[in-house]
């Protein structure tokens, strides 16, 4: 029986679908928690990175609304995807930690080249544990009290499931250097490895698709084998871009019309829709990749959108939203990234 050709689905086509997905096309009338799983979660390694990508992704979002969340456990903030912090709903938490658990730590032993010290930390896991049972600690105090160095410490919280906490990590106070034991803050695990890979895979490819499996690996941290036995378990469809990349979907996610007209929005540093495994989409065109990537910042700087694709770069002068345009735009756009940069001031204030 012949083979029915995969449809091929162009960039443009790519991106609206990226944007649809990030709710970036319309603002989603859903709670924080929900919203945090329609995105595949939400990095947020700068704590006003969270609010802002909210702000531009959810109807009606307040300030308040993330930190009350964080305040009564719905959201957790925690080192998951890639070794960095995430916000993610209490829900998908468990799931989501116990799928890059392994991975991540085989990461650390392989980069620190400290396999030898599996048992150690099998240890300082028990005194931690102990530790964190009278309540949140400082990252200062715990290193002090275990006796760590900052290297150490990061293999334990690899090993050790904690968790950020309020007031940390917010708005208000923006260091994330609260911890808790993830089990003390919001109950044991439910899950295991198998299920929360399968989770996760779901929720990226529902947030980011159609994907490449080894966009869908760098994203997660999971090695392409468990990627790819995920995706076995799923029913998919299968298109393939122009490069002749197969990509995978879910058979109800959102792919809008090629033409579906995209408004202006403003995204913060670290969003995940500009990182290199959505690179496909286009949403940061390759001629001003360098602008928003600078090789002496670990981060993207803040931009804004125009027709789904980054335009310019944006930052809060501590009374209004500054623009700057790579390029001159139109009247009507610029009227339109003005009026957009005035909410998102009034948002800051």
């Amino acid at each position: 029986m012949p083979r029915v050709p995969q449809p091929v689905l162009g960039e443009r086509a790519l991106n609206r679908a990226l944007l649809a997905r990030q709710s970036l096309l319309e603002r989603a009338a859903v709670s924080v928690p929900r919203a945090l799983e329609l995105m595949g979660g939400l990095q947020d390694q700068y704590a006003p990175s969270g609010y802002v990508g909210l702000w531009s992704r959810v109807a009606g979002f307040a300030r308040d609304d993330l930190t009350r969340a964080l305040e009564r456990k719905t959201v957790v903030q925690a080192t998951l995807m890639r070794a960095t912090i995430h916000l993610v709903s209490r829900r998908d938490f468990w799931p989501i930690a116990e799928a890059v658990a392994g991975p991540l730590l085989e990461w650390w032993f392989r980069s620190t080249k400290r396999e030898g010290d599996r048992a150690a930390l099998r240890r300082i896991d028990r005194r931690a544990c102990r530790l964190l049972a009278d309540g949140p600690r400082r990252r200062s105090e715990i290193i002090e009290a275990l006796g760590l160095d900052a290297s150490t410490w990061a293999g334990v919280g690899l090993f050790t499931p904690t968790v950020r906490v309020p007031p940390s990590g917010t708005w208000e106070r923006r260091r994330a250097d609260l911890y808790a034991c993830a089990h003390d803050w919001i109950g044991p695990s439910t899950s295991d490895p198998r299920s929360g890979t399968a989770l996760l895979v779901r929720r990226y490819v529902a947030a980011f698709g159609p994907s490449a499996p080894k966009d869908i690996a760098s994203f997660t941290s999971l090695p392409a084998a468990t990627v790819g036995d995920a995706l076995d378990g799923l029913t998919l469809r299968r298109f393939r871009a122009e490069d002749g990349a197969e990509l995978v979907d879910l058979p109800r996610a959102p792919r809008p019309a090629p033409d579906a007209p995209a408004p202006v929005r403003f995204l913060p540093t670290w969003d995940a829709t500009l990182l290199v495994h959505a690179r496909r989409t286009q949403i940061v065109p390759e001629r001003y990749r360098s602008q928003v990537f600078h090789v002496k910042l670990p981060q993207s700087v803040p931009v804004f959108l125009v027709d789904g694709q980054v335009a310019g770069t944006w930052r809060y002068d501590g009374s209004r939203v500054m623009t700057s345009a790579f390029e001159p735009l139109p009247r009507t756009v610029r009227r339109q990234v003005e009026e957009e940069a005035a909410l998102l001031g009034a948002f800051h204030a």
